[in-house]
């Protein structure tokens, strides 16, 4: 594997792996985070691009779900507006090498610094 190769996939994993956690919806609020803007109560969401603005994400989502889900989506924001913690399985192309992970994620919202392909979600018992 290419130098450069190694040192992406070490940056997205280390990015993904010291962005803050998200914490319960209602302790972001508290502690200034984004609101779920235009997620649904009881679903989780992901936006295609960059959408913050103060009441929260308001560009239409890429994916609305309120079930274990599988597919191909585009990812650079997401909320998680359940009581349960998540897991977003992913991939991320670059210079034609396809690197995959996945990300545990607690109620309330956070992005991926880079835009990832989301293909699964599931919900998890285990804490993150």
């Amino acid at each position: 594997m290419p130098l450069t190769s190694i040192a992406l996939a070490a940056a997205v994993a280390g990015v993904l792996a010291t962005a803050p956690a998200a914490p319960t919806a209602s302790a972001q609020a508290a502690n200034g985070g984004w609101p779920p803007g235009n997620c649904p109560q009881g679903t989780f969401c992901i936006w295609p691009n960059w959408d913050h603005p103060a009441e929260g994400p308001t560009a239409t989502p890429s994916l609305v779900t309120s079930s274990e889900w599988s597919g191909n989506v585009t990812a650079f924001n997401y909320y998680n507006h359940t009581s349960r913690n998540a897991e977003i399985t992913w991939s991320y192309n670059y210079l034609g090498t396809i690197h995959t992970g996945a990300e545990c994620v607690r109620p309330g919202g956070g992005n991926f610094y880079v835009p990832l392909i989301v293909t699964k979600v599931t919900w998890q018992p285990r804490t993150c």
